[in-house]
């Protein structure tokens, strides 16, 4: 098998190794890696890797980390019962061409993941879905859940966690990265369940374009418009990680910023500074799977799947098609798109999908 080795403290440093597969063990499922999407998503996963646990899912040498994706795998070995070779399902996997999980808790649907080293991490990575039973399954598109979903479901929560507490008093939502599909996904759900804010998007004056065509946000800003943004009541979701840029919206909102929120790392080489420092509000980490697992204690999961669901087929109609997708063959494609990606250097009008 390979694996895409990444350098911890150098992320954009990336080595495509080859190990032996081994014996499968008891009670275990091998899968081989179909296809899975590189979005800045993974970016932020290696960015913030050792504080959220996120090299953990997939153990690598001292020093060295594999980075996960969101993708489809088949079985071609099983020593569980109940998991036949030859099904498909889709999940959190490793930049590699093949994994093997202990599956638990097996029912139609999916099954999670139960290798002890994975129980620290949040349930949410360790669940697979079997695509025989899983509603959210179409074979027509694969790319595009790959690409969005995560992302999406990361936007839904948003969306829902800032609408449970009244927007914190605000008429107005500013998004940095508003060409990022976690930041689409956000204002595509918002814009049908929360029309009554608007949403203004900031993004670099090369996206500005791509953005005002998605028709998901009200105004659209370069970075260096920050000025001209309405000084009324405010929250602000930033995803980009740029300590000045979010410098410069305290700055110019002060107080009438009622919510400061972060999320995710896209512009890695510009992180850091002291958030505390800032006038207005503290900045808040928002972790997406706390809130999922809030979500589904709050309405159970059956309704959280069914809103979730009615999002998503309103996100591909709004923004579905904002993308081209682009396959790519074989693991070292992964690996040089990935530190391409860590770069900075990908058109936010593409979507990259790796079949290993």
């Amino acid at each position: 098998m390979q694996q895409v080795h990444v350098r911890k403290d150098a992320i954009g440093d990336a080595e495509l190794v080859e190990r032996e597969l081994g014996e499968l063990g008891e009670g275990a499922v091998r899968l081989a890696i179909e296809s899975f999407s590189v979005t800045s998503n993974n970016v932020t996963y290696a960015v913030v890797g050792d504080g959220f646990g996120y090299w953990n899912f997939f153990p690598a040498p001292e020093g060295k980390g594999i980075v996960p994706m969101w993708g489809h795998a088949r079985v071609i070995g099983s020593n569980h019962p109940d998991i036949a070779e030859g099904e498909r399902v889709y999940g959190y996997l490793p930049m590699a061409t093949h994994l093997d999980v202990m599956p638990g808790k097996v029912s139609a649907s999916g099954f999670t993941d139960m290798a002890a080293h994975r129980q620290p991490m949040s349930p949410i990575y360790n669940q697979y879905s079997r695509l025989a039973a899983d509603p959210e399954h179409d074979p027509a598109r694969e790319g595009e859940r790959m690409i969005f979903g995560p992302l999406f479901k990361t936007g839904f929560l948003i969306e829902y966690f800032m609408r449970s507490e009244e927007w914190f008093g605000s008429s107005q939502l500013i998004l940095t990265s508003a060409s990022s599909k976690t930041a689409m996904g956000l204002a595509s759900v918002a814009r049908h369940r929360s029309p009554q804010v608007k949403w203004i998007g900031l993004t670099s004056a090369g996206n500005v374009d791509f953005v005002k065509a998605s028709g998901l946000y009200d105004q659209v800003l370069a970075y260096d418009e920050i000025g001209s943004i309405p000084t009324e009541s405010s929250a602000s979701v930033d995803f980009a990680g740029n300590a000045k840029l979010l410098g410069a919206i305290h700055a110019h909102l002060g107080d009438a910023l009622k919510y400061s929120c972060l999320v995710g790392v896209t512009h890695i080489d510009e992180r850091g500074g002291d958030a505390s420092q800032l006038p207005g509000p503290t900045p808040t980490l928002f972790f997406a799977p706390d809130h999922a697992v809030a979500l589904f204690k709050s309405v159970g999961p059956g309704e959280a799947g069914r809103q979730m669901a009615e999002s998503w087929r309103a996100f591909l109609a709004d923004a579905g098609d904002s993308v081209t997708i682009e396959r790519h063959k074989g693991l070292a494609a992964a690996r040089d798109v990935f530190v391409e990606m860590a770069g900075g250097t990908v058109d936010p009008a593409k979507g990259i999908v790796i079949e290993p």
